[in-house]
């Protein structure tokens, strides 16, 4: 058995004022074939499992390139063709093959291309044909259109958000693509899309039981799998809003009525999947009142993982405003005044402009003199199992009091969102020292954060990643779509 796989990811904002190129890809991550590091990336589980899995389930496996960006703005046209083509061209070197698994995020727009995963996996079928098996993971934050499942054998989604599951959920799909090939199960899939988009973090409750549920129902009763795409609101794509996939064994009289049924429950509890962001003043307002720390204060709007630059000042000003101590913003975007602070050295003291860069909508730089309190040089971070490069750091502390506390924000060179505790640890300071932390992302800082924290709040700020669809103005999304509109009718797509 041969089995052939490869990566092509990144998440799209379509409202992002920062340009994606190829460059834009190998300056993230890029493994051409047979270089791809002996650990896991986010959407490269699928190779790094079947690497693990070849010898003892007895297949030759044949890597193809991986390709990963920092969710940003829409790639350019001929990027995404040739590293799509450079892909294609590796899969006809490696014919005949028994499977192909790919490794997508799902939230990919390219120049003239709104379903660039779709795009590819068209190609991949002309190639391999019909009796060959495909197999894709992607990320919850998916743009799950019906071309893609249709063209896929096996398609599963992470299910827990923050991702601590990528890699189970690799180890799944490869078992069920093995067992299709072998004859052992007939996957056959049932998509339902209730038009609705909400923001479903699996921490905490109702997604919390939900999952458990879904779980219970996996594995029982000829369901294989069960999937919710929570969609990316962030890209204008005809296809964005939530999904909900069942996979079972040849029996799609029971996937329909169990996707059918799941979707109804997302409806109903539209809008409760997670507490709205509040007004910046109200949520520092409750975060500074908080009995216990650290709180945190998560700033979605300027998320880096949702394509936003990660350079808004509008915190940072409001934290100045009120006089704020034993508060920490991280991270903040701005390669240059890291190059500025490590040019002056641990304990200097500097007058420095930083932030606010990117764009209109990243605020107003911040003038101030500070102290520099921390440095490191390629620094990491850990999001579950895999590695996220921070490349040069700085810590530096501005407006502070006799007693030596003030604001400290982290900077960084690599445009990424708050993910591990190593975005501190990695220059010696700790975030549990903090009345509060400020940061830069959506949810997935629960997965190194959450459990320090006496409370979690989400604020509205400027950025490019707004919480609410309603704050975008979109153009191409096909309507009507909660909330967007409130007379929606859910549709059986497959």
């Amino acid at each position: 058995m041969r089995i052939f796989t490869a990566s092509l990811a990144t998440e799209t904002n379509t409202f992002s004022p920062i340009p994606t190129s190829r460059a834009t890809f190998e300056s993230t991550f890029y493994a051409p074939p047979g270089k791809h590091p002996d650990g896991v990336k986010l959407c490269t589980a699928p190779l790094f499992v079947a690497r693990r899995r070849a010898a003892q389930e007895g297949f030759t496996l044949v890597e193809g390139s991986c390709f990963w960006s920092e969710p940003s703005g829409t790639v350019d046209k001929a990027s995404f063709e040739s590293m799509r083509d450079e892909i294609l061209d590796q899969l006809r070197a490696a014919m005949p093959v028994d499977a192909v698994l790919m490794g997508f995020h799902g939230a990919f727009v390219a120049e003239g291309y709104d379903d660039p995963e779709g795009d590819v996996l068209e190609r991949i079928r002309e190639i391999v044909g019909n009796d060959c098996v495909i197999g894709c993971e992607y990320d919850p934050h998916v743009q799950l259109t019906e071309k893609r499942v249709r063209l896929a054998d096996v398609t599963i989604l992470f299910k827990e958000y923050p991702h601590i599951d990528v890699v189970p959920r690799a180890e799944e799909l490869l078992t069920l693509v093995l067992k299709t090939v072998r004859g052992e199960i007939r996957p056959v899939a049932s998509l339902v899309d209730p038009r609705m988009w909400d923001f479903y973090p699996t921490t905490t409750e109702p997604m919390k039981s939900f999952l458990a549920k879904i779980r219970d129902l996996e594995g029982r009763d000829g369901v294989l799998s069960i999937s919710i795409a929570h969609g990316f609101m962030h890209a204008d794509v005809p296809d964005m809003g939530s999904r909900v996939l069942v996979i079972t064994d040849d029996n799609k009289e029971k996937g329909d009525a169990l996707a059918d049924a799941l979707a109804t429950e997302l409806w109903e509890k539209r809008g409760t999947w997670c507490p709205p962001a509040l007004p910046l003043d109200v949520a520092l307002d409750a975060v500074f009142s908080a009995k216990s720390h650290p709180a945190i204060l998560a700033e979605p709007a300027d998320n880096a993982g949702g394509g936003a630059a990660s350079d808004n000042t509008m915190t940072i000003h409001a934290l100045r405003a009120r006089g704020a101590k034993r508060v920490a913003v991280a991270p903040v975007w701005d390669a240059q005044a890291v190059m500025f602070c490590h040019a002056a050295g641990l304990g200097a003291t500097i007058p420095l402009r930083f932030g606010g860069k990117s764009s209109a909508g990243s605020g107003e730089p911040v003038d101030a003199e500070v102290k520099v309190i921390g440095l490191a040089h390629d620094a990491i971070q850990m999001f579950g199992e895999a590695t996220v490069p921070l490349g040069d750091v700085a810590a530096i502390r501005l407006d502070a009091d006799e007693t030596g506390n003030g604001i400290d924000v982290i900077l960084i060179s690599s445009r990424t969102q708050a993910l591990g505790v190593e975005l501190f640890t990695s220059m010696g300071l700790d975030p549990k020292d903090y009345d509060v932390l400020v940061l830069k992302s959506a949810q997935h800082f629960a997965g190194g954060y959450g459990h320090l924290a006496s409370l979690i709040l989400r604020a509205e700020t400027g950025g490019a990643c707004p919480t609410m669809p309603t704050m975008h103005s979109y153009s191409k999304l096909r309507r009507p779509l909660w909330p967007l509109d409130d007379e929606v009718t859910a549709e059986r797509l497959i």
